[in-house]
């Protein structure tokens, strides 16, 4: 397909690869210049495409921010799964968790700044992506107290949802970007000590 090509299904599967040129030249050219900053007229400039050829594949600026933050909080997911996977007891993998995502929170959203603005407009937008991982950490939360109910480490009292979601409200901080940012020096402390106040307060 040319720049002057009328494939009507510009966004099919055939074009994978030109969306992923696109992607990756966005994602370098917001590592450079920031995302907010950047228009999607100086984007087609930089890598050398039409704007209107840009928009045959993403609908919006924020359609191509999208991809680019949805590989990297896939990343933070399949590292998360990988960590907590061989932990021995519920316990473990709580701690675990609370650890992971406080590393790789602060790794991916804070090795480069500039691209640290697509994590934070997305966060503040709530970007699907976004939601997606909530809604994966929120599963693991409760699978972990499921597990931890079975075995005999946690108690059974509190209703299953509110546990998962005060679990999960007080790691917030240490998952949303733009919060992670205020509690960077203290965050590997944090993940330790919030996590045991956690489990003394699961235990039977």
């Amino acid at each position: 397909m040319t720049e002057n090509g009328t494939t009507t299904h510009s966004r099919g599967p055939s074009e994978h690869n030109v969306r992923d040129q696109i992607v990756e030249a966005a994602t370098e050219h917001f590592s450079h210049y920031g995302y907010e900053k950047t228009t999607v007229s100086d984007l087609a400039k930089a890598i050398g495409f039409s704007k209107a050829y840009i928009y045959k594949f993403f609908d919006s600026k924020q359609a191509i921010g999208e991809v680019i933050c949805s590989n990297r909080l896939a990343i933070i997911m399949q590292v998360v799964d990988s960590v907590i996977a061989d932990s021995p007891t519920a316990s473990e993998r709580l701690r675990r968790l609370f650890r992971a995502l406080t590393e790789t929170g602060s790794d991916l959203f804070f090795h480069d700044r500039k691209l640290y603005d697509i994590a934070a407009v997305a966060a503040r937008d709530q970007w699907p992506s976004v939601r997606a991982l909530e809604t994966h950490l929120r599963q693991v939360i409760q699978g972990i107290l499921l597990e931890g109910r079975e075995s005999g480490e946690f108690e059974r009292k509190t209703p299953l949802d509110e546990a998962s979601n005060a679990i999960y409200l007080v790691m917030r901080p240490y998952i949303n970007p733009v919060q992670l940012q205020y509690n960077l020096d203290m965050a590997t402390e944090s993940a330790v000590q919030l996590s045991a106040l956690i489990l003394r307060s699961l235990s039977p």
